[in-house]
């Protein structure tokens, strides 16, 4: 598991879930999540958020850098990670783009 208190959930079913499926998920824990995407390739520089962020991948694939931690993880479709307030991070979009879902508590 990363540092700074970083959870990262695995997709663990034989085929990625439906987008559908994953607003089911957020639904149930109480978030509303919106939906963004990038290109391959696109880059966000390291930056912090004052809120904790649950991002789930719904297609692509995309790497986030915990810089103070010096760890690196990617995530696919399925996955999730939760981003407490306060953590640097970066972000590289995988060569197939990147599908999200992004909510905020």
């Amino acid at each position: 598991m990363p540092a700074s208190g970083v959870v990262i959930t695995t997709w663990e079913g034989d085929a990625p879930p439906t987008e559908a499926a994953l607003q089911r998920r957020c639904a149930e824990e109480g978030l509303h999540p919106y939906r963004w995407s990038n290109a391959p390739g696109d880059v966000y520089a390291a930056h912090t958020h004052a809120y904790h962020k649950v991002i789930y991948v719904v297609r692509g694939s995309i790497t986030f850098g915990l810089p103070d931690a010096g760890e690196r993880v990617t995530l696919r479709a399925g996955d999730r990670l939760d981003l407490p307030p306060g953590v640097l991070h970066d972000a590289v979009v995988g060569p197939e783009g990147v599908v999200c879902l992004e909510a905020h508590r």
